[in-house]
């Protein structure tokens, strides 16, 4: 009896691949440190500040050249059989963390300028302030930021599971397409 794993599997682009583990890397990393951050103080807590905020600059181009590359290169279909709100659900969960992604670093560098902190990336250079000062407005800022981490975690968690559904449940080989080929 022939194995399912012996069966091809179509796989995404090189490019797809890498611009999918890149941002995902990113973002289980920045995630955990902008929580991290909050709770600290002292040089562990400006070290995390200063981590969070240069992966954040980091994630600016890369989502944004992988939403070009999404929105130019169609991605795999789902399996046939797939039903249509699991479909929705999938296509529902990738647009809303596209959507949050380009748009969560973009707030947390307003607020950042706003509260007029230095955005130094990576201990290399200063990002220019793109918002006057304003703490109120960065306070605000800051508050909205939060709750769209903790949403765009929501979100990766539910994109996690509908992969580990698709490989434990399914068994049908839509996460091997992401991780080999």
């Amino acid at each position: 009896m022939a194995s399912a794993y012996a069966i091809p599997v179509q796989a995404y682009t090189p490019t797809a691949k890498t611009l999918h583990w890149l941002t995902a890397i990113l973002v289980l990393t920045v995630i955990p440190a902008g929580v991290a951050m909050t709770y600290l103080e002292g040089p562990a807590q400006d070290f995390l500040f200063h981590v969070h905020r240069s992966l954040g600059v980091t994630l600016i181009p890369v989502i944004l050249y992988r939403l070009f590359y999404r929105l130019t290169h169609k991605p795999l279909p789902l399996p046939a059989d797939i039903e249509p709100m699991q479909r929705l659900a999938a296509e529902t969960v990738h647009w809303l963390l596209y959507a949050l992604l380009v748009v969560q670093p973009v707030i947390g560098w307003i607020a950042t300028s706003a509260y007029r902190a230095p955005v130094v990336y990576f201990w290399t250079f200063a990002l220019p302030p793109i918002w006057p000062e304003n703490r109120a407005f960065s306070e605000q800022l800051f508050f909205v930021h939060k709750w769209m981490g903790f949403a765009i975690a929501a979100l990766l968690c539910a994109h996690i599971g509908g992969a580990l559904f698709h490989y434990f449940i399914r068994k049908d080989r839509v996460l091997h397409r992401m991780i080999r080929g």
